[in-house]
């Protein structure tokens, strides 16, 4: 199963690097976008969620990995809950396997 990293860019100039058990992240974001904050974890959570039921049909158990990417993105996220028009940028997939 493709494999793909992604680089996110927080409001306050931090890189972080999530990691997806599959592509479909792709087709939620676009390398170079800028996403408001709550579309973003939204995106995130939906995509991620579609990305560990992948793994769970392919090899009969769910993806850890997925579910602490949407705990790490809902953690970061929540540093920037109130302030105005937080965004993130998704700045690149790096794709393995």
């Amino acid at each position: 199963m493709p494999e793909v990293l992604f680089d996110t860019r927080w409001p306050d100039g931090s890189v972080q690097t999530f990691y997806s058990p599959s592509l479909i992240v792709e087709e939620y974001f676009e390398a170079g976008q800028v996403y408001p904050l709550a579309d973003f974890v939204a995106r995130s959570r939906e995509s991620l969620q579609i990305a560990g039921d992948r793994v769970r049909a392919k090899y009969g158990m769910g993806c850890a990995e997925s579910a602490i990417s949407i705990a790490r993105i809902e953690q970061a996220a929540a540093r920037f809950t109130g302030t105005e028009g937080p965004a993130v940028t998704v700045e690149r997939f790096r794709r393995w396997a």
